[in-house]
């Protein structure tokens, strides 16, 4: 199991379906984006009045997708559900969930935690907030595009300092300011030896560890 994740815009779906299509893994998309979502819209427009219910939303999702990903070998997700953590605690901070809502989000994370296995490899993809944004202006979904640049930068660096302190399996990142990989193949290639040579060093430990 691949975990793919970044800030808003920079990519993940890309890298998933790369790497679903190259390397046969079976894809899992974000549950519940844009059009089949029915709080994310109204979270950009109203983050207080609607940020825990997006959040268990995404839970309850990600934990479905994680438990029909045990039917498959191999298998890839666009985005990952340890991330959600990192939205909770900053809309927390930003006085956007209450205590009560954080404690309740972290307590109910904790519990199923202990119903799905860590993936292989969580792949993180660090670009800068100039970057992230004139991706998301690109893409045009609405929502973001009306959302104030401090939050990306809030949410920037709340991934950077999350995945520094990633503990849960191991970490692979990916600095895509300078990498185009829907256009420019030998960016693709060059994401691929990256996975494939992180990958090979985790079988390699692994063998180390269990003689």
């Amino acid at each position: 199991m691949i975990h793919v994740d970044g800030v808003v815009g920079v990519g993940k779906s890309t890298v998933t379906e790369i790497l679903a299509k190259e390397r046969g893994y079976q894809k899992f998309k974000e549950p519940g984006t844009h059009a089949n979502n029915p709080i994310l819209k109204n979270f950009y427009h109203d983050r207080k009045a609607h940020s825990f219910s997006l959040q268990i939303f995404y839970l309850n999702s990600r934990f479905r997708q994680l438990k029909e990903a045990n039917k498959f070998d191999k298998t890839i997700f666009d985005r990952s559900i340890y991330c959600d953590i990192i939205f909770a605690k900053m809309l927390h901070a930003n006085g956007e969930m209450t205590d009560e809502e954080l404690e309740l989000y972290l307590d109910l994370f904790e519990n199923l935690t202990e119903h799905w296995k860590a993936p292989k490899l969580m792949i993180y993809l660090e670009s800068t907030v100039d970057t992230a944004i004139k991706r998301i202006e690109t893409r045009g979904i609405d929502y973001e595009l009306i959302t104030e640049r401090a939050y990306w930068e809030t949410l920037n660096k709340n991934y950077r300092d999350f995945f520094d302190n990633f503990n849960y399996c191991d970490l692979l990142r990916i600095n895509v300011d300078q990498l185009n990989f829907v256009d420019n193949e030998k960016d693709r290639q060059y994401l691929l030896k990256l996975v494939d040579d992180k990958l090979a060093e985790i079988e390699a430990q692994n063998l180390i560890t269990n003689k």
